[in-house]
């Protein structure tokens, strides 16, 4: 009997979470296509950056030898034919297939694709090392955005020596909680980080930035950390998504066009409430996207997922910290570690990350969840007040 073949598309952490979990039915062919042979820990591409870390790990580390590994970019998806076109012009078809393309930096702001770097990918975290090695250590530094991207590399390079400014829009850190935005702001300062907040960039030109009060500030380096959406590859392949292009589904991550698509990680959003973008919810996002598809072949009804997080973990520098504990739903609370404790916990977590991922590679549906029962409730608010969407076909 031949085997259901399933396509993951991106071998993030969503993706591989995915793949691995898939491999608990010996009757699934699976197909993993990434654009890199290696698996790119992201939460350490401010390492790279700094030079602290490779960001990298062997996909013989963390996948399932039964997954195959096709190493090229998935152009287009046909629905109906049930197939993908990939860059190098070769056509696989799928029974189902799963959409993890994860997310990268976006900016609408003039001036940012001429003269400012990203850090979302490895190979925007590349250049911007490469970069920074033939800048003199006392060259200004711009760094836009003060979400936890922005607070990890400002501190990164700062402790570096490097002269650093962090623009940080309305205020720093938007998603902490006032006492944690206290403590990040106090280690920054303490590193030499400038910090900017109030302001927002107007425009990123040839050496210098300019803020919408008209101040310009030097920058012989300006890293653009404001702002992710998802790829185009959904949208532009006739399928429904939200406005930062994530394929919108129910809540069982199945796409609202098409029952054999399921989207998990960065590029999902369930109910047209779309978790954070984080590798917290990519990894828990990433077995229960799997599951869907294991209940539907199994010829049952896939259930409402439910995932919840703890809180979010920021290093500052490499020997300072902040981790700041939040309820299920995601709003953060008081409690909270910081300084060195909170550094040797961020390492932590960034290794057993991969250590999670080779877990489930190793022992398929040995990755567990944290569930959120508030969400049922947020779900059928917003159902009562829909959002108005011009469906994409």
């Amino acid at each position: 009997m031949s085997k259901h073949h399933v396509i993951v598309v991106g071998g993030g952490y969503a993706g591989v979470m995915a793949a691995n979990r898939l491999t608990k039915r010996e009757d699934i062919a699976i197909t993993l296509v990434n654009p890199r042979d290696q698996f790119v820990e992201r939460i350490r591409l401010h390492q790279l950056v700094g030079g602290t870390s490779e960001a990298v790990v062997a996909y013989t580390d963390v996948l399932n030898p039964r997954v195959r590994l096709v190493v090229d970019t998935v152009a287009s998806i046909d629905a109906v034919a049930r197939t993908v076109a990939l860059g190098s012009g070769q056509e696989m078809s799928y029974d189902y297939l799963v959409y993890a393309v994860g997310s990268a930096g976006t900016s609408r702001v003039p001036g940012t694709a001429d003269h400012a770097f990203g850090i979302s990918t490895y190979e925007e975290a590349t250049r911007l090392k490469a970069t920074l090695e033939t800048t003199p250590a006392d060259a200004p530094v711009v760094v836009v955005g003060g979400g936890p991207t922005g607070i990890e590399v400002s501190s990164e390079l700062a402790e570096a020596g490097r002269n650093v400014a962090l623009i940080c829009g309305d205020r720093l850190g938007p998603w902490l909680h006032e006492k944690g935005r206290a403590d990040a702001e106090r280690a920054l300062r303490r590193l030499g980080v400038g910090i900017i907040e109030g302001v927002r960039v107007a425009a990123v030109l040839d050496g210098r930035v300019r803020l919408d009060n008209g101040r310009e500030l030097p920058s012989s380096v300006t890293i653009w950390t404001a702002g992710f959406a998802a790829p185009d590859l959904a949208r532009a392949s006739g399928l429904t998504t939200d406005e930062l292009g994530r394929l919108v589904t129910d809540e069982t991550l199945t796409s609202v066009d098409d029952d054999r698509i399921v989207a998990t990680g960065d590029a999902s959003a369930p109910s047209g409430l779309a978790y954070r973008m984080s590798c917290q919810a990519a990894n828990q996002l990433g077995p229960l996207a799997a599951e869907t598809v294991l209940t539907r072949l199994a010829g049952s009804k896939p259930k409402p997922v439910s995932i919840g997080f703890v809180g979010e973990c920021i290093s500052i520098g490499r020997g300072l910290g902040l981790v700041n504990f939040a309820h299920r739903d995601d709003s953060a609370v008081g409690a909270r570690l910081r300084g060195m404790p909170a550094a040797k916990v961020k390492e932590i977590v960034c290794r057993s990350t991969v250590w999670v991922l080779g877990m489930e590679a190793r022992r398929p549906g040995s990755a567990f969840v944290v569930k959120d029962r508030s969400r049922a409730a947020r779900v059928q608010a917003a159902a009562a007040t829909p959002l108005v969407r011009e469906p994409s076909r």
